[in-house]
């Protein structure tokens, strides 16, 4: 099924400047989060995401209330949530393996959701600039064709990337937005900073190899998808 802005199907063979035009809400809602203060997230409740990691939890997690991520800049942060069972997830993609990572965070959610008979799948992209060698504006492209290609309707709500998170100084441009957070208990995203990311390597680790929960709820896992693609950072 397709992805959908307001109910109609994206035409992704047009530019995304015609989509924005198209669905002018978009813009405003962008314009409205890179007019936020960046918020300064403790590590008390949160679960950070790095580079080419995501993490799903749903509001029931009494471990942890905020998943975030930061430092991006070509990269793009992809929050999907399910409106239905609230489950939640975060990942920090740089374009290594796409198409593999959207379809790892649609089953995820899924997962959580299957006691679910009502609700629908929202995503919120973030992140990217107007880069000289156009490496956020392939992400972006990657991201939307990737969406559309799920078998269910993904809802794309939020889109603040690339030109829509680009702000320029002598010539140059920067990301306005590097990093948010979402609180998994409400829904709300922001931009967002983080002095401790955690939970702690050693901890992170040892889930990687055996594929143990971070948290002791088993609704929340954390995965790295270093084994879908190169491993070259952005």
């Amino acid at each position: 099924m397709p992805l959908l802005v307001n109910g109609a199907r994206v035409d992704l063979s047009r530019p995304t400047g015609d989509m924005i035009r198209a669905h002018p809400h978009l813009e405003e809602k962008a314009k409205l989060l890179r007019s936020q203060p960046a918020q300064t997230v403790e590590p008390k409740g949160l679960l950070y995401v790095q580079q080419r990691e995501f993490a799903v939890t749903t509001p029931k997690d009494g471990s942890v209330s905020i998943l975030g991520s930061d430092d991006a800049t070509t990269c793009h942060i992809v929050v999907l949530r399910h409106t239905g069972s609230g489950a939640t997830c975060l990942t920090h993609c740089d374009g290594s393996d796409t198409e593999a990572e959207v379809s790892l965070i649609m089953s995820s959610v899924k997962s959580l959701s299957n006691t679910t008979g009502c609700g629908r799948l929202e995503v919120h992209l973030v992140g990217g600039f107007n880069d000289d060698r156009q490496l956020s504006q392939k992400l972006t492209n990657q991201l939307l064709r990737a969406f559309d290609l799920q078998p269910d309707d993904v809802h794309l709500v939020t889109f603040c990337v690339t030109e829509l998170n680009d702000r320029e100084e002598q010539d140059i441009h920067f990301p306005i937005i590097y990093g948010i957070a979402v609180n998994v208990k409400t829904a709300e995203i922001f931009p967002a900073t983080f002095p401790e990311k955690g939970p702690d390597e050693d901890l992170r680790s040892a889930h990687v190899l055996t594929g143990a929960p971070v948290s002791k709820n088993n609704d929340i896992f954390v995965r790295r998808r270093d084994q879908l693609g190169q491993t070259s950072k952005v």
